[in-house]
């Protein structure tokens, strides 16, 4: 069978190329006679393949010296909590509620400390970033939590919160590695890898060093303190072997493409072809105000829950997949990561069009 053009927001798409090395090393990883997944995390071998994921994440990043690159469990979610635990000196917080994910991270850091809400989108159903420009936040917060890039609703900040002068935390999930950024403008930058970097099951954090010690908050797991993480350089226990070996190659892959500014302009162009047809169509209409749309995330709507019943469900035999909404807001969602490649997106479009005609009274 043809592989499908997989529009989902996660797990999603990763490079064919990626994926036809990783079958190739199924069996034999560099001639040591075995797989990825059946090799000790402490031999020599593995040592070599989780410290070039960092270095070469590094080199894509440009992520300073005095910042850790941790490959943690969990997911996100379990991070939600990991950031209160960790950085809770006062016992408050900061956050800006701009969809589903910041609203958990919100009523997790709530279970530890106080957490303010300084902003929100939750009146026009997270379909905007809010302005960030003057917050009121307590002088006392410990930080101010963001979530960049909104996979369900499809908006990203253009534009970083002025946190006067307080600590940044930003989870960057779906917008991991799709454009360059400045690592030194945040405390904590932390995502989900099963968006725009590999496998489910790793979560990637960069946290400046000072921010790592073992003041914690009473009762916090050792596995979930950062500085057991740190001192043992990911590896205080086993960590998810073989999804961090293809983070790795993805990460290869993205420094042969060019890099984070090329990925930029071509995700740029992708998001592009679809939002001009959007703007355009008489049936499908994007959700998300201009000036605040995501380039990774795309959701729209027809209007019409049946007819949007009838896109997903034609869309899907023609071999564009995933493109259902999610559950909490229906509609369609196009995820175009990295790895989607432009002819997907030009195809998409050439099949909403033909459905619209077809759909047209």
């Amino acid at each position: 069978m043809a592989r499908v053009y997989n529009f989902s927001a996660g797990p999603a798409v990763l490079p064919e190329e990626v994926l036809r090395e990783a079958a190739d090393e199924m069996m034999d990883y560099q001639g040591s006679g075995q797989s990825v997944m059946e090799m000790s995390h402490r031999s020599k071998v593995y040592d070599n393949i989780i410290k070039e994921a960092e270095a070469d994440l590094r080199e894509l990043m440009n992520i300073p010296d005095n910042y850790k690159v941790l490959f943690l469990q969990g997911g996100a979610s379990q991070f939600f909590a990991e950031v209160p635990m960790n950085l809770m000196k006062n016992k408050k917080a900061a956050y800006v509620i701009t969809g589903q994910w910041a609203k958990k991270a919100f009523a997790e850091a709530k279970i530890y400390g106080e957490a303010v809400e300084v902003a929100s989108s939750a009146d026009k159903t997270f379909s905007y970033i809010p302005d960030c420009s003057d917050l009121d936040i307590p002088e006392d917060a410990d930080y101010v939590y963001i979530c960049e890039n909104n996979t369900i609703y499809g908006t990203k900040f253009k534009t970083l919160p002025n946190t006067k002068g307080h600590l940044l935390v930003s989870d960057i999930s779906s917008c991991f590695l799709s454009e360059p950024i400045d690592v030194t403008k945040y405390g904590v930058v932390y995502g989900g890898v099963q968006k725009n970097v590999g496998p489910a099951g790793v979560v990637i954090a960069i946290i400046r060093e000072d921010l790592i010690t073992d003041d914690v908050l009473p009762g916090t797991p050792t596995m979930l303190k950062w500085k057991t993480q740190a001192d043992a350089d990911s590896l205080y226990n086993t960590p998810p072997c073989y999804n961090i070996y293809i983070c790795g190659k993805v990460f290869k892959w993205l420094k042969k493409m060019g890099g984070l500014s090329v990925m930029k302009e071509r995700n740029e162009e992708k998001a592009k072809i679809l939002y001009d047809f959007l703007d355009e169509s008489k049936m499908f209409t994007g959700t998300v105000v201009k000036e605040d749309r995501s380039i990774m995330n795309v959701p729209f709507v027809t209007g019409d829950a049946d007819l949007d019943a009838k896109f997903v469900k034609e869309a899907t035999a023609a071999g564009f997949v995933n493109l259902k909404g999610h559950r909490t807001v229906g509609g369609m969602r196009a995820s175009i990561y990295n790895a989607m490649p432009k002819e997907g997106v030009i195809k998409l479009v050439e099949f909403m069009k033909n459905f619209e005609k077809e759909n047209t009274k």
